[in-house]
């Protein structure tokens, strides 16, 4: 990313090192997250514009806590602190950083004394996020103090000559007013960092990134899952080298109500990319016949699939040997998450080994082609809307690999798949009726198939299935929340559901944050 200016997310432990990733970039600035063990002087050979400190778990004063080489702050580099990067800085600087023993957590009013540049056209007295039990007692020389708190004495200062500044809060988070714009005013006002990361850009950039990769003969190949990663990937290396990328979609049979005819008809009208499709639903429902047990669901559809694409796939290669050509490139729509959390971006802990970063053999053939790599899920979409994908592709709720067999508690059936469809299929329609698919990050409906309970529908009793509805809010699936959703959709989808999926006597809502539960229930 030469061509942009680069922010560096030290991460000491946030919670939230991605979500300021995500609001740097927000600001048409390109960021990355780098662990606070990289050493600094490797920071500074990457010529980053800025470097921002992220908060952290730690007191400045534990045995082991996280620290900063002094010399980040001697380097004429911009910098940031926000919570424990801020209290780094402090004392990094020469200031005062204190355990009082005064904590402030949550929503917390702040005053500005001085709004100087990083709280310039910012109201006098707002709430911010805090989360801290240090507190810094006094500033760096240098360095003028912006705002306090009744227990805080300093929680926010700027030095504009050497571009550095910090606040105690979490200007990143949604609870923070005026978060994005104290943040902006030091990128752009203090920093200086050009604001050229936009979508367009982006496109530009990686369509010629692809030429440049598999060259004007190159063939590729890439499997469409039917959700919004492998297709704004698809498209962008279609875009780059047309008829020379072949696409494989499996249908597994356990996709939801129409996204199988979406894939085949409206992805393919809207790039005109050539698709194979393989139906493979016959093989899936014999493979998981008598399975209940959740992990060997998985493990069963992961084999199945590879299976099935290996074999399409040796159609392909073969279609391509008989006209001379090979196909030496796999196109992946591995996003930056996922390289952050496989633990090959950030030098994290591999939180995510079974995703595309982690889960491909020794010995794949193919180099690989991943467009979306540096981006987050939110820039995704983006994407896809400036390739001109539909819509109901590009803004569709993450769907799990495995599909609706781990959204069907108990053995998978071709019953109860079309039974899940049916009510899956009338929850989403409400949903988009009342106008709310973007305010929700995802909506399970999960399928009880081991239970029966007792129902009283027309003069007699039923013995149907429950159905559990897990709407959940979230920003990037790492937490979530249930969503509050208005009581008369609710009422909609149970009504309609009862009446029209004569199986399902009862409908209920799972109303567990992530954690303790997961998204999905099995």
């Amino acid at each position: 990313m030469s061509e942009h200016d680069l922010v560096l997310v030290v991460d000491f432990g946030a919670q939230y090192a991605q979500l300021i990733a995500r609001r740097v970039r927000e600001a048409r600035v390109y960021s990355e997250i780098v662990p606070h063990t990289m050493p600094v002087a490797e920071m500074l050979a990457r010529k980053p514009a800025a470097i921002i400190l992220s908060g952290g778990p730690s007191s400045v004063y534990a045995d082991g806590a996280p620290g900063i080489d002094t010399t980040i702050f001697t380097s004429q580099t911009p910098v940031f602190g926000m919570c424990y990067g801020f209290q780094l800085m402090a004392q990094g600087l020469g200031g005062e950083v204190a355990h009082t023993g005064a904590r402030e957590y949550g929503r917390t009013p702040v005053t500005v004394l001085e709004p100087g540049t990083l709280l310039g056209e910012l109201p006098g007295a707002h709430n911010v996020w805090m989360s801290h039990g240090d507190s810094v007692q006094a500033a760096p020389d240098g360095f003028t103090v912006l705002a306090s708190t009744d227990v805080t004495p300093v929680a926010a200062f700027e030095d504009t000559a050497r571009r550095m500044a910090g606040v105690q809060w979490h200007p990143e988070v949604l609870h923070t007013e005026h978060g994005q714009q104290v943040l902006e005013h030091f990128l752009l006002d203090i920093a200086g960092c050009r604001p050229t990361w936009t979508m367009v850009n982006i496109v530009e950039e990686q369509i010629e990134r692809i030429r440049e990769q598999i060259g004007e003969d190159g063939r590729a190949i890439c499997g469409l899952s039917g959700g919004v990663d492998s297709a704004v990937a698809a498209a962008m290396v279609q875009r780059a080298i047309g008829d020379r990328l072949d696409c494989v979609f499996v249908d597994h049979g356990l996709l939801r109500k129409g996204e199988a005819e979406q894939v085949e008809r409206d992805f393919v009208a809207a790039t005109g990319v050539k698709l194979h499709v393989v139906d493979a639903e016959q093989r899936f429902a014999e493979a998981l016949a008598g399975v209940s047990d959740p992990e060997e669901k998985r493990k069963i559809i992961g084999r199945e699939f590879i299976r099935v694409f290996e074999a399409a796939e040796a159609d392909v290669l073969g279609d391509a040997a008989s006209s001379g050509a090979k196909v030496a490139f796999l196109v992946q729509g591995t996003l930056y998450p996922d390289v952050v959390e496989s633990g090959g971006g950030a030098g994290t802990s591999n939180i995510k080994s079974h995703h595309n970063v982690g889960g491909l053999p020794d010995d794949l053939e193919f180099e690989l082609v991943e467009p979306l790599r540096t981006l987050f899920k939110d820039e995704v979409r983006l994407v896809g809307e400036q390739l001109g994908l539909p819509a109901e592709i590009v803004w569709r709720h993450p769907f799990p690999g495995p599909g609706l067999a781990i959204r069907i508690i108990g053995e998978v059936t071709r019953e109860r798949l079309e039974i899940l469809r049916e009510a899956d299929a009338i929850a989403r329609e409400e949903l988009t009726r009342a106008g709310l698919d973007r305010d929700i990050w995802q909506f399970p409906v999960v399928l009880l198939g081991d239970v029966r309970s007792v129902g009283v529908q027309g003069d007699g009793r039923t013995y149907g299935h429950p159905v559990v509805l897990r709407p959940v809010t979230s920003e990037d699936a790492m937490t979530a929340d249930w969503a509050r959703l208005p009581y008369d959709v609710l009422e909609k989808i149970s009504t309609r559901i009862t009446n029209e999926v004569a199986e399902i006597n009862r409908v209920t809502l799972d109303i567990t944050s992530k954690p303790p539960g997961t998204i999905e229930w099995e």
